[in-house]
């Protein structure tokens, strides 16, 4: 695979894919009082503004999230697959939606549990 930009900026995009794979909790935002943004999401962050840059050659590397990563992980991975290519997004949310694993979820100072079944068919139901 060809270099997005050298050997560091794939470092770190290998390193921020290999935080989405294995989070534990799902916060797109600020979490808390303060508004922190959990290092997870600030490697989604990284890795979404990479896709846009590059979406052929962070693809497979987010296809691999999806396969492998935790359930927090795999909604990561659908939710930018899904800005990447949306029938693949409707696809990879479709395969979600049996699966029952439990992930935490945070939203503002709220935290909670959701199964991978709820979070695809209450936030993608038009997938």
């Amino acid at each position: 695979m060809f270099g997005i930009g050298g050997k560091k900026k794939d470092r770190q995009l290998d390193a921020d894919l290999d935080e989405l794979a294995r989070a534990e909790t799902l916060a797109f935002g600020g979490v808390g009082i303060a508004g922190t943004l959990l290092p997870v999401t600030e490697a989604y962050r990284r890795v979404e503004a990479a896709l846009a840059d590059h979406p052929e050659e962070v693809r497979e590397r987010i296809d691999r999230v999806l396969d492998e990563g935790t359930p927090a992980g795999k909604v990561y991975a659908a939710t930018l697959l899904d800005r990447l290519d949306p029938a693949a997004g409707r696809r990879a949310w479709e395969t979600l939606r049996e699966d029952t694993a439990e992930f935490g979820t945070f939203t503002g100072c709220v935290m909670g549990r959701t199964t991978l079944r709820e979070y695809a068919t209450d936030r993608h139901s038009e997938a």
